[in-house]
């Protein structure tokens, strides 16, 4: 119903602090909050409490204890198991035990470098029930990235696993911890090491721990209480990419993160107590923070961990036969996995074959949308796909269509409407706000609602920036347009952040790397449309005099930016030219290069320095004679 929508989203603007005290009854407060906001303190000034306790004891001692929590379905390793809320306290307990027993105490920093096991989401919980502040890093990044994030975030330990499964492909993660550690200035106190069978790794004494050793030796300890913290206190440090090669840590605060979350789930996706959320993500990732860890277990709902892949493990019917067995309600993934199922069945036969169960809605977010892509799942399905936009720094829908509220209002190449709280603006370059139809900055007026960044780890000049170039806004780094509905549509990004299936990637980092290859005389690095991934990075290089080889150019590129950045960055593709399209001024021409890269007509700018650059450009991605 449009009018619930409009009335919510109204209020919250009109009232937002009464709008958000009342959203704050939906949660335990030792110290419960006497306002909603302060300029000074953030949301929820002078109130405290714990997120584990509202993830998990509370729903204990509500009578809830036998409810199903936690599914861990992993088609990798043949594994599925269940956890009720009694057993995950008991789990999250015990390795708040481990970690107490290590010293941890509240305000620490624990890194973790996890793959998708249970064990990383009960080690998040433990963190946050001591009141430290985990920094979860995406299981194989590389070395030297997760070194950059080692050295901001300080951490007392290391929580890793020897190693992680890729679908066919087994990673070992232990030895780039170990050279992490290397390359990092911060000396951590341990490394645990949580130990698979798939692959064991080395434990080098007295730094590394076994996990399971120090479980049962700590298996007489008590569990550790709730520790009480300030809503402002951080909960997690989440490493997001920028536009240079130093990662920003956006800080997320505990008070606002649960009520925001909390709100979400009952109003976006219309999830409760004893309901089934899926959301097919990574817990290195914000969605997986979000919507695998803390929102399902806020409501007392139930959450899947799925370690897998939506084709190869086994098949492209895996998505479906997991809503099916698990009678998911509400299931939430990405445009690129759905691109990736209709690829390799394109007619749906697997859904065909198992059916979707109680499935009521389909949620995609990471990448934009692409209405074709929308189209088919919602014809295979019979049910609603509903795009949605959010970034990290925001931490929870920023853009949405309503689900629980009773609107299904949906718009090809829209991801919706402004969630309550949210109070967007499309503003031209000279900060005028532009009307229905008009593009422009995509921008979000102060103060942004709870769960939404207020800090950037170590870096407040850096937070500042983000709400320097339109005084009073927070500038997305997004282009877009409201329609003449009401519905906002973003088109892609202002800066040169790339999003290559859910991640977003930085190609001004990925030059930095290429720059720096022996025989590169200069170079480009631009997102190009892929039919799978929504973007994939192109690298454009001219290479230096004396260089003759120019596949072994472009293999050295692509080798060199895996290493920096991990196979996460997808580089693959590197050409070797004799220029590139610049200006007159030495700007290089990366919106021609793009238009050339995705096959569309291009004219040659009155800019250019030389027009046969374009051309250039064109023949060595028609002949495809150089990419590696």
């Amino acid at each position: 119903m449009r009018e619930a929508y409009q009335r919510s989203w109204q209020a919250s603007i009109d009232d937002p602090q009464g709008f958000w005290l009342d959203a704050a009854k939906a949660v335990d407060w030792f110290d419960a909050p006497e306002s909603a906001y302060s300029e000074k303190a953030g949301w929820f000034p002078g109130a405290s409490l714990n997120t584990c306790y509202n993830c998990v004891d509370r729903h204990v001692a509500a009578g809830r204890g036998d409810g199903v929590a936690l599914i861990y379905d992993s088609p990798v390793t043949d594994t599925t198991r269940s956890w009720s809320y009694a057993q995950l306290l008991e789990e999250v307990g015990r390795v708040a035990a481990m970690l107490a027993r290590l010293g941890v105490e509240k305000g620490d920093r624990i890194v973790l470098y996890m793959p998708m096991v249970p064990e990383t989401l009960f080690a998040m919980l433990a963190c946050a029930r001591l009141g430290a502040v985990h920094s979860v890093v995406f299981g194989g990044f590389a070395p030297h990235e997760l070194a950059k994030r080692i050295d901001d975030a300080a951490p007392k330990l290391v929580l890793t696993a020897s190693c992680g499964i890729e679908g066919s492909r087994t990673i070992a993660y232990k030895p780039m911890v170990d050279q992490a550690l290397k390359l990092a200035s911060h000396a951590v106190a341990h490394v645990v090491l949580l130990q698979r069978d798939r692959l064991m790794a080395d434990i080098n004494a007295p730094r590394d721990i076994d996990w399971a050793a120090l479980r049962e030796d700590t298996a007489g300890d008590s569990l550790p209480d709730c520790a009480p913290v300030a809503s402002d206190d951080p909960l997690y440090i989440l490493y997001t990419s920028g536009t240079t090669g130093t990662p920003k840590g956006v800080v997320r605060e505990n008070g606002g993160h649960a009520v925001a979350l909390a709100w979400s789930m009952a109003n976006i996706y219309g999830i409760g107590a004893g309901d089934v959320f899926w959301a097919a993500s990574d817990v290195g990732w914000v969605v997986g923070h979000s919507y695998i860890v803390y929102a399902p277990l806020l409501v007392g709902a139930t959450t899947i961990l799925f370690e897998g892949k939506p084709i190869g493990t086994p098949d492209a019917g895996t998505f479906w036969r997991t809503i099916a067995r698990h009678a998911v309600k509400i299931f939430f993934t990405a445009p690129t996995a759905i691109r990736a199922v209709r690829k390799e069945d394109s007619e749906a036969a697997f859904m065909k074959e198992t059916g979707t169960g109680p499935l009521q809605a389909i949620f995609l977010a990471g990448e934009r949308a692409d209405p074709d892509t929308i189209a088919w799942l919602e014809e295979k399905s019979g049910l609603p796909v509903i795009d949605h936009w959010w970034q990290t720094e925001l931490g929870w829908p920023a853009i949405a269509t309503c689900f629980a509220m009773g609107d299904t209002r949906r718009r090809p190449g829209s991801a919706g409407f402004p969630v309550p709280g949210w109070n967007f603006a499309v503003l031209g370059d000279d900060g005028r706000v532009l009307g229905a139809e008009q593009s422009g900055n995509i921008a979000i007026r102060e103060p942004l609602p709870p769960g939404a960044f207020r800090a950037l780890w170590n870096n407040p000049e850096r937070y500042a920036k983000s709400f320097s170039g339109f005084p009073g806004y927070y500038e997305t780094g997004d282009a877009g347009h409201f329609d003449s509905d009401g519905f906002l549509h973003i088109m892609g990004r202002t800066d040169d952040i790339i999003n290559v299936a859910g991640h977003r990637l930085s190609t001004g980092q990925m030059e930095q790397i290429v720059a720096q290859v022996p025989g590169v005389a200069e170079c480009a690095v631009i997102g190009a449309d892929d039919p799978v991934k929504g973007m994939v990075p192109l690298a454009f290089i001219v290479p230096r005099a004396d260089i003759s080889d120019a596949s072994a150019l472009a293999a050295a590129a692509i080798a060199a930016v895996r290493a920096e950045l991990g196979a996460v960055a997808a580089l693959r593709k590197a050409y070797v030219v004799a220029q590139l399209p610049k200006t007159r001024s030495g700007k290089i021409l990366r919106a021609l290069l793009r238009t050339i890269a995705n096959g569309k007509d291009y004219t040659i700018p009155a800019t250019i320095e030389d027009p046969a650059a374009a051309d250039v450009i064109a023949g060595a991605i028609a002949s495809e004679s150089t990419p590696a």
